[in-house]
């Protein structure tokens, strides 16, 4: 069964049992997939689901960020549910001592020393950390520390 039919299936059963927070979120996420489809003109395939949905986690933790500044926590907390749905779909997320390693290597590899090289060893980085659902910002920060920003 195909990712998009694992959220498809995952959201009837979540119709029925009446829980509404992640029939929501579901929801969000099929008609994500299916204007994705239509702009593209074919069937996403897993791995374009799974982009899709590091896209709406990040949009998700953004959320959360602004929420919590404008002290509105009711709602932080409904966008935290919601991502609690989403990375349900997503492989375990890279640990920190991942990120470390992949980051010393990257930086090893690529030859920087200062903050002008980070974007380079964000490439190599992302590269390595592919498929582990690395965190874009826990990455930068990481390599921010070792650059010495």
């Amino acid at each position: 069964m195909s990712l998009k039919d694992q959220i498809i299936a995952d959201m009837t059963a979540a119709m029925k049992a009446k829980d509404a927070a992640r029939t929501s979120t579901l929801r969000m996420v099929k008609a994500a997939i299916m204007n994705r489809e239509k702009e593209g003109g074919d069937a996403l395939t897993d791995e374009d689901v799974l982009k899709l949905l590091r896209s709406q986690l990040k949009q998700r933790r953004d959320s959360v960020e602004q929420f919590q500044k404008a002290s509105r926590q009711d709602l932080a907390e409904k966008e935290q549910a919601e991502i609690t749905v989403i990375e349900s779909y997503l492989p375990l997320a890279a640990s920190q001592d991942e990120i470390d390693s992949a980051v010393t290597s990257a930086i090893a590899e690529t030859g920087a020393s200062s903050m002008k090289d980070m974007g380079a060893v964000m490439k190599v980085t992302m590269a390595k950390l592919a498929g582990k659902n690395a965190d874009g910002k826990a990455v930068s920060e990481t390599v921010k520390a070792k650059l010495g920003a």
